[in-house]
């Protein structure tokens, strides 16, 4: 039977954001570093890497935080980016500072632009992140958008077909379904992720969006109860569910 690979206690630290391996070494001697509720004092000690590592070790009173593997989802307030270098506010500053050092550092799992909020979902698992954006995995993701027109009555026909074609594309869309929930509402569900592609598709017939909103990626929706600018943490379940 194999055994659990085990990893140097400071190297998981740092490896998570806590510090450098000197400052973990300070964290230890402060006391502050307690595995199976006993101070550690040798923190070059091998430990397996397994999931009930945040029940057994405690950093400054607190679990420790998710190993890699790590995913989640986000609520995205408008006004911010997704990226780790733009100037001005960015999604990974609703997170908590460590998390930004972490190795393999959190990525956004595809975009959603600065005036578009809703559900994003980060992970440092770049095996998942790759199988969620492929093609080949066709996860939907669903918009909800409010226009400065109302709709005409052919957009659903349109979008559907197959054949829409976006400005300076030479290839059509996959078809797109819309939901009419009023003069100016509608839902869009989607199979690709092409640059503004809910903005140019209404562009294409003569509409403009004044707000989008994603509230679904695959099986998972954002939860009513998940302010803007909150997170949460899914469990392997849910992290399964993206792809239903």
């Amino acid at each position: 039977m194999n055994k659990a690979p085990t990893v140097r206690l400071d190297r998981l630290l740092a490896n998570l954001g806590y510090g450098s391996r000197r400052e973990i070494g300070l964290l230890a001697r402060a006391g502050l570093i307690v595995l199976d509720g006993a101070p550690v004092t040798d923190v070059g000690q091998r430990l397996a890497a397994g999931p009930d590592l945040p029940v057994r070790l405690q950093i400054d009173g607190e679990p420790l935080d998710p190993p890699p593997g790590l995913t989640l989802m986000l609520h995205k307030p408008l006004g911010v980016t997704c990226s780790h270098k733009e100037a001005g506010p960015l999604v990974y500053g609703l997170l908590p500072e460590r998390w930004r050092r972490r190795d393999p550092a959190l990525s956004t799992i595809g975009r959603l632009d600065k005036e578009t909020s809703g559900l994003l979902l980060l992970t440092d698992d770049g095996a998942l992140l790759h199988r969620v954006i492929s093609p080949k995995s066709n996860v939907a993701k669903r918009y909800q958008v409010t226009l400065d027109r109302p709709l005409r009555g052919d957009e659903a026909g349109i979008f559907s077909s197959g054949a829409l074609m976006l400005e300076g594309e030479e290839k059509p869309l996959l078809p797109v379904s819309l939901d009419v929930h009023g003069a100016n509402h509608a839902a869009v569900t989607l199979h690709e992720g092409r640059y503004h592609q809910v903005r140019r598709m209404f562009a294409a017939v003569g509409n403009h969006v004044l707000a989008l909103h994603r509230d679904r990626v695959g099986g998972i929706a954002l939860p009513a109860g998940l302010k803007a600018g909150d997170y949460r943490i899914l469990n392997t379940e849910e992290v399964g569910q993206i792809f239903d």
